[in-house]
């Protein structure tokens, strides 16, 4: 995501300078930038679901029916925001560049585009959306009453899509500049202040589902211009301009292209797993197999914040490393990212070995559910540190501005796997989905990955 090429070029050899950013740090020292940028930035990952669980809480209060048609507004809304995902990641990588060439005012320039960027889509997606809101939520073939009810939640929380955008580019602009505490100190307050909201409209003023969008919209509009004003105030700082550059906010879209493949392609492979398992088994057993996979994929999931919080640290040190031409500092910082990966895979695969004889009791009293979960979880276990390799090489490749690379590598993982989890899931069921899942996904993602890392030619030096 640069303005111009800046006169980019590919790594011809190790850089012996003095200066190299990394290669004066000691490996404790390195440790200890990358648990600096990882922490706040799990903990503020962590955030993210806990204000859909806070609007879950408030409206199921409100009934069955809310609450289904909340699932599907919010299913909807997730997807918009998922595929954007590129404005955090794609200027963390430009901005990191250029503030490790020694640019900050670049920088600032660079993240400055992404938020004009993030509200052009947003105000566009929201015009589109709104008038089809009817139209998307019928396409779930929900009931008469839980589609009003969708509807009803969807076209005020739609109003909320700039906000979310405007998050995601200020946050990858604020990581960009090695700064992952602010983004959590906001996403702190914002579910403080929609979990108030909601109950205070659904439950005191009486608004219904409706009110729980509109409090959501308000919480997501403060973090937004909380984020907002502390980009402006650093670019401000730097005399950076803040009006929007065309060029430099067609560059942002075009370098965000590939990263939307790249995402596309793991949406694919995760919703074709769910519809393996629907493959292998039906009546009373398809239920126990879907809230089994269900379980089985939540809480990986939710471990899988460990990885990324790595990945995202990766992103935000591999460009500064290789904006200040420092090709043997990078080198070693992958590996070490590497051996970060690994070990947090081992810990989270330890985790769901751990819990797996009896975490199936905290959700369903269905023994049969539980006792379906457990084989698939000790899978799962077995796979994650090759999951935490794909993690932070991704996070790496990310951070390089390596997007293009990721989208091939996203096709072919994905024409690899397809086949093989639809055959598994119709050929024998939930376990070997995600036999197939843990093995053939994350090892074909983390063959593709390794592939291009000991290739060096994401190693383009420069801002």
């Amino acid at each position: 995501m640069t303005r111009d090429d800046d006169h980019r070029r590919p790594a011809q050899g190790p850089v012996t300078s003095r200066d190299s950013l990394l290669a004066r740090l000691r490996p404790t020292a390195v440790d200890a930038e990358i648990l600096r940028l990882a922490w706040p930035a799990f903990l503020a990952l962590v955030a993210e679901p806990l204000f859909l669980l806070g609007d879950a809480a408030v409206v199921g209060r409100l009934g069955t029916t809310p609450l289904a048609g909340l699932g599907i507004a919010s299913g909807l809304l997730q997807s918009l925001v998922g595929l954007c995902v590129f404005l955090a990641y794609g200027t963390t990588a430009s901005v990191s560049r250029r503030l490790g060439a020694g640019d900050r005012r670049g920088a600032l320039v660079q993240g400055v585009d992404g938020l004009w960027l993030a509200c052009a889509i947003g105000v566009l997606a929201t015009l589109v959306a709104l008038p089809l809101s009817p139209w998307l939520v019928g396409l779930f073939h929900p009931s008469e009453a839980t589609a009003a009810q969708a509807v009803a939640y969807l076209r005020p929380a739609l109003l909320g899509t700039t906000p979310l955008l405007l998050m995601l580019a200020a946050t990858g602009v604020l990581r960009g500049l090695q700064d992952t505490r602010t983004p959590l100190a906001v996403a702190v307050v914002a579910n403080v202040a929609n979990l108030a909201l909601n109950v205070l409209l659904v439950h005191g003023v009486g608004l219904g589902i409706a009110g729980s969008a509109w409090g959501s919209v308000t919480a997501q509009t403060g973090a937004a211009a909380a984020l907002v004003l502390v980009v402006v105030r650093g670019a401000r700082r730097e005399g950076a301009s803040l009006r929007p550059d065309l060029g430099g906010v067609l560059a942002s879209a075009r370098a965000g292209v590939p990263l939307v493949v790249r995402t596309l392609t793991l949406r694919a492979a995760l919703l074709a797993t769910t519809a393996a398992v629907t493959l292998g088994a039906s009546g009373a057993s398809l239920d126990v197999d879907l809230a089994a996979h269900q379980l089985a994929w939540t809480l990986w999931s939710f471990l899988a914040f460990v990885l990324d919080s790595v990945a995202i640290a990766a992103q935000a040190l591999t460009g500064r490393s290789l904006g200040a031409g420092d090709v043997a500092g990078t080198r070693a910082l992958t590996r070490r990212m590497i051996g970060w990966g690994v070990l947090g895979g081992a810990a989270t695969g330890l985790t769901l070995a751990a819990v797996s004889p009896w975490v199936g009791a905290l959700f369903t009293p269905d023994p049969a559910v539980a006792e379906r979960l457990v084989p698939v979880l000790l899978v799962a276990a077995l796979l994650q540190p090759l999951a935490g390799v794909a993690f932070v090489l991704d996070g790496v490749l990310i951070g390089a501005g390596d997007g293009r690379y990721l989208a091939w590598g996203g096709l072919v993982v994905l024409a690899v796997y397809l086949p093989l989890v639809l055959l598994a899931g119709w050929w024998s069921g939930l376990l070997a989905v995600w036999t197939v899942f843990s093995v053939v996904f994350m090892g074909a993602r983390a063959a593709v990955l390794l592939a291009r890392d000991r290739s060096g030619a994401w190693m383009v030096t420069g801002a």
